[in-house]
């Protein structure tokens, strides 16, 4: 007889060698198999389960052991407390781009007319969050993968985010008579080569989204020149990078002639977001 218990034991034996967390994902893709929650599992242990429960269950079990992102099989992942439908088309979003959110959000006022652009919105995690959370700003949401702002788009109904615009453009390029108080962006940052690539998560995402040329700069340079003709005097540039690009993204800040130019740390102390001030 299949059982809730014996199905859970099984997963958890076949993810224990793959995953950090086996009972924890077991668990959640048994409750995504079943259309319960969690809570039910624990609850009903010994409750009979259908053979064709068993095999979606099976199914999601043996994707998530080959490395397919646990996002990716649910469908959604949390940010910033709330629930983004994710797929293969976009990045998972990470709790590192809650450091973005945070530093933009002491930069707009509460009250007064204020307009942001997001650069390769992907999902919409960094638009839709903003303008939840600022309803009176006007944000502009931008990716050069229809895919990509297809997502954005269910996932602003979803959180029924209206002062968002949605446009396909390569960075600026489509981007024509508009001015920002503030641009944001999450852009390529990985070095074609970097060793991570082959590793976790990233193996599945779309690389475009990842990979930039001349060690992960290009893109992040690229943002940082074109900005100039899109910012409001005063206004400001918030890129999120890797790790270790710190003094390489604030030289191209300079180069720029952005001032007050400062970097901030994510929860792992590791240098993550870098601002620039665009000149008067």
């Amino acid at each position: 007889m299949l059982t809730i218990k014996n199905l859970l034991l099984k997963g958890l034996q076949t993810l224990q060698p793959e995953v950090d967390s086996p009972q924890l994902e077991a668990e959640i893709l048994l409750s995504l198999a079943l259309g319960k929650n969690r809570s039910y599992l624990k609850a009903w242990p010994e409750r009979e389960v259908s053979g064709e429960q068993a095999c979606c269950f099976d199914h999601l079990i043996h994707k998530r052991s080959e490395g397919t992102p646990i996002a990716y099989l649910t469908g959604q992942r949390e940010f910033w407390s709330r629930d983004f439908a994710v797929n293969p088309d976009v990045l998972i979003p990470r709790p590192e781009t809650e450091l973005l959110i945070e530093v933009a959000l002491t930069l707009i006022p509460q009250t007064s007319a204020f307009k942001v652009i997001d650069l390769g919105t992907g999902s919409g995690i960094i638009a839709i969050t903003l303008a939840a959370e600022k309803p009176l700003i006007e944000v502009t949401a931008v990716d050069n993968s229809s895919s990509a702002l297809k997502v954005a788009q269910i996932n602003a109904r979803s959180h029924k985010a209206e002062n968002i615009t949605f446009i396909q453009s390569h960075w600026f390029d489509q981007i024509k008579g508009h001015s920002f108080d503030l641009v944001v962006s999450n852009p390529p940052y990985i070095a074609p080569e970097d060793p991570h690539l082959l590793t976790g998560d990233v193996r599945f995402e779309p690389q475009n989204a990842l990979i930039a040329a001349n060690r992960g700069l290009d893109d992040i340079e690229a943002i940082a020149g074109k900005a100039l003709s899109h910012l409001q005097p005063q206004g400001h540039l918030l890129i999120e990078h890797g790790y270790n690009q710190q003094n390489e993204v604030q030289a191209i800040f300079r180069e720029f002639h952005y001032q007050n130019i400062q970097t901030y740390r994510d929860l792992s102390g590791h240098p993550r977001v870098t601002y620039g001030q665009r000149q008067s």
